[in-house]
């Protein structure tokens, strides 16, 4: 089932991005720098180039995905916003784009500035991964590959 990667231009999401690749399956890749985007599609992703902070992008890349994994650390670096301009207001961006979408399951790969998605996401199933384990994209794969996460 296709599964999207919101922030692959940073090097958590990257490494996430090519663990999901490795395991086959549709991988879309969601960026904001067109440089990244090369390596990605050499790896066998679909890549959708547009703005964080603007939830239509996030929801029209997203479309047809079964899994959604948020990389948090992409709500609040430094990289360019023309929408929401915190990180919490990011994120409450991108629970209405994935919701909207009818993203099935959630992986939610969190930093100690935003630790977890915010309260008011109504997906079916959501996973909150941390952002500090070595094996965080290990993990984000094998919640990814499971039938249901209850």
């Amino acid at each position: 089932m296709p599964v999207i990667v919101v922030g692959a231009d940073t090097p958590l999401g990257a490494e996430i991005v090519g663990r999901l690749a490795g395991a086959g399956g549709e991988v879309r890749a969601f960026i904001t720098d067109p440089q990244a985007g090369e390596e990605l599609r050499r790896r066998g992703c679909k890549v959708a180039i547009g703005d964080v902070s603007d939830g239509s992008h996030v929801e029209m890349a997203a479309l047809e995905c079964f899994t959604a994994v948020l990389v948090a650390e992409s709500a609040g670096d430094d990289r360019e916003r023309a929408f929401a301009g915190t990180p919490g207001e990011v994120a409450v961006a991108w629970m209405e784009a994935v919701r909207a979408a009818g993203i099935q399951r959630l992986i939610w790969v969190g930093s100690p500035a935003l630790p977890g998605p915010p309260m008011e996401a109504t997906i079916p199933e959501v996973a909150v991964v941390s952002a500090e384990d070595e094996a965080t994209a290990a993990e984000v794969v094998r919640l990814n590959e499971l039938e249901t996460l209850s």
